[in-house]
């Protein structure tokens, strides 16, 4: 199997690396610290260079990108530990709005002028995309909706929020504007420092209703299931060569720690765990999409593999570098914090690995 890029992606890494690269870890403090955790000027840059439309079909003004050109994208994002929320506000909400049908409001996500995120996490409901709590009621004038949701991310930052609701006993996507009345949002920080939200909607308008089943649901959280992986690829990557570096340079006893054989062993350890989990990556993202069913269940496979090996990387890095490790004074301290919640998108380790082993 041939696994050389092609041109194409070749410039869409480097772009992608171009573009993060000057985030050095006091930018991406203060980016963090800002009201929102993040700069609209920055994300319109990000679309710009069309990143987001990478996730569109062409029909729909989009670049039609493939499973592994946004994987590669995901990856070198990663790689650069940028705070760029691709996958969260990009991606995610342009397969939902594509196959949804709502292509005009589509077209303003993959121009940037619009932030987009997805409501779908419920109290007591674990990672289970079944709506329960969010109930939705068709009246004269549309869609209204009431309940309540948590673990939303971006929330402050958001223009518009694809939030999953019961209709009739079967799970739906609405659109609710920020600016629908009886929409409150209660903020608060997660380990990365990006600012998710609770939801609480009160008889909230929707604008529209997504043309999207159940089963098509399940297949989007499938494909970001993979996109987070590739990015925890790339920090997995960035986590490495960090600790490399520092190790070469630290010294003990007037020799850098990095002769010490010991170490040696745990840096080759993780080494294998990081080009293991590439290769792992690759496979699931060149999977043939026409049998659905193989394709959730190498994505949920991927993820399980990559989550539990970059997570090990992560933690062997912090402790390599000491107590200073885990700070937000260095880059693998804000990695980890990222890989932290990059394993829990969409299921942590033992929900996909349960849902991979029933697929079997």
């Amino acid at each position: 199997m041939n696994f050389d890029l092609s041109e194409e992606q070749e410039m869409f890494v480097a772009s992608a690396l171009r573009f993060a690269a000057p985030v050095d870890v006091d930018a991406r403090r203060q980016l963090r610290l800002s009201l929102t955790g993040y700069d609209r000027g920055r994300w319109q840059q990000l679309a710009e260079l069309g990143l987001i439309a990478l996730a569109a079909g062409e029909d729909v003004g989009g670049m039609g990108g493939s499973a592994l050109d946004l994987a590669l994208v995901a990856e070198a994002i990663g790689k650069a530990n940028a705070p760029d929320p691709l996958l969260e506000h990009g991606i995610l909400p342009a397969l939902l709005l594509e196959r949804g049908g709502a292509h005009e409001t589509l077209a303003g996500v993959i121009s940037g002028e619009t932030i987009a995120t997805l409501a779908w996490t419920e109290r007591s409901q674990r990672y289970s995309l079944v709506a329960k709590g969010m109930k939705a009621d068709e009246g004269a004038d549309g869609f209204a909706l009431t309940g309540e949701k948590t673990m939303v991310m971006g929330a402050l930052m958001a223009d518009l929020f694809i939030v999953t609701a019961d209709l009739g006993g079967g799970t739906a996507c609405f659109l609710v504007p920020r600016d629908a009345a009886g929409l409150e949002v209660r903020a608060y920080r997660l380990a990365d420092g990006s600012i998710a939200g609770e939801l609480k909607l009160t008889r909230a308008p929707a604008a529209a209703k997504l043309a999207l089943d159940p089963a098509e649901l399940d297949a989007i959280a499938a494909e970001m299931r993979l996109y987070a992986a590739a990015e925890m690829v790339g920090l997995g990557q960035r986590l490495l060569d960090d600790t490399l570096t520092y190790v070469k340079e630290r010294e003990q006893f007037g020799v850098a720690i990095g002769s010490f054989q010991a170490l040696q062993h745990r840096l080759v350890d993780c080494y294998a765990r990081e080009e293991q989990s590439r290769s792992m990556l690759y496979r699931a993202a060149l999977t043939d999409r026409a049998d659905a069913a193989k394709w959730q269940r190498a994505a949920a496979g991927a993820k399980a593999f990559i989550a539990e090996n970059v997570d090990a990387i992560a933690r062997e890095a912090v402790q390599m570098h000491g107590g200073m490790g885990i700070t937000d004074e260095l880059a693998i301290g804000h990695a980890l914090k990222r890989v932290l919640v990059l394993t829990r998108l969409f299921g942590d380790i033992d929900t996909v690995l349960a849902e991979y082993a029933l697929a079997a």
